[in-house]
């Protein structure tokens, strides 16, 4: 059930591997929104002060708000939704977990390292909705008796969310602050659902767990709606002209990454490295490379000369 730790990113051994520094490399290797949320001015005490309970209170009403959470439902905020993942093998005894495939490794990983067992069929199953890399979209009808909808790419298209199911008992919903909003380096992440699973899992990540810019931060960015909408428009519009650009066949994705057959990913990902331009392959197929949304002009247009060369 252990799958190897593959990711985006991961410029570094890129540069080591094709030469170039950091700061020139082109990362399409995630599915990170290349044009992040404005910070704006922070409070200076945000840096040097413990959170309190009332930055804490403003950014789960915020989170309530913009996601349209069920009031019955618990929220819990921590630091990136990676941390929450990894917590998610104790709400349980270990026994058998469904995870659909291919998708998203980590959740495979954290099962495993718990004791619990791969199986086709199970009272517990994850599902990565939108599914990452292809991009699937899945139903209520799909959950088991516990169930966790790892929503981490869902505010692209938010009438798809399934987040009504967070008022049913044994539901989780996790929610990504980095990708959508572009600031994956904050680190915050959200569980939404059954309050007793929800209190399971704080107990677990002890107090002040989130830093106060990244609740500041958190709180602005949820409580700007029409941000958001043009963020969206902006992103579907980028994920077409990749496609024209790209002229492959698509095999699914989100407006935040694109997954496509290029028949030998793994020449297609060396040719575009040698241009500096970093992309995601996966150990399980061949054919299949992934790509992230170019966020400059420069960047589109370094694609486009790599492509042609």
């Amino acid at each position: 059930m252990t799958e190897k730790a593959d990711h985006g990113g991961g410029i570094d051994a890129a540069v080591a591997q094709f030469g170039g520094t950091r700061a020139g490399w082109v990362d399409l290797s995630t599915g990170i929104n290349p044009l992040p949320y404005p910070l704006g001015d922070l409070p200076a005490d945000l840096w040097n002060a413990l959170p309190d309970e009332a930055a804490f209170a403003r950014l789960e009403q915020a989170a309530r708000l913009f996601w349209n959470i069920p009031q019955s439902a618990a929220v819990l905020a921590a630091p990136g939704a990676s941390a929450l993942i990894a917590r998610m093998p104790v709400l349980a005894a270990p026994a058998a977990v469904h995870i659909p495939g291919p998708t998203y490794n980590e959740h495979a990983r954290a099962f495993a390292a718990q004791g619990w067992v791969p199986a086709d069929s199970a009272d517990t199953r994850v599902i990565v909705h939108p599914n990452n890399p292809d991009g699937r979209l899945w139903r209520k009808d799909d959950l088991a008796p516990l169930t966790i909808i790892d929503e981490s790419f869902c505010d692209v298209t938010p009438e798809a969310t399934l987040i009504a199911e967070a008022a049913q008992p044994k539901r989780i919903i996790l929610k990504s602050f980095g990708k959508f909003w572009g600031l994956a380096g904050l680190r915050l992440g959200f569980a939404i659902g059954d309050p007793a699973l929800i209190s399971r899992l704080a107990s677990g990540i002890g107090p002040w767990a989130v830093s106060g810019p990244a609740l500041a931060i958190g709180a602005r960015a949820l409580s700007d709606p029409a941000w958001a909408e043009a963020t969206r428009t902006r992103l579907a519009a980028d994920a077409q002209r990749l496609d024209a650009l790209m002229g492959l066949p698509v095999v699914g994705g989100t407006s935040l990454f694109r997954l496509y057959d290029a028949g030998d990913a793994a020449a297609l990902q060396t040719r575009l490295a040698r241009a500096h331009i970093w992309t995601r392959i996966f150990p399980y197929s061949a054919r299949w490379v992934r790509l992230g949304l170019p966020g400059t002009a420069d960047h589109w247009s370094r694609l486009q000369q790599a492509l042609c060369a």
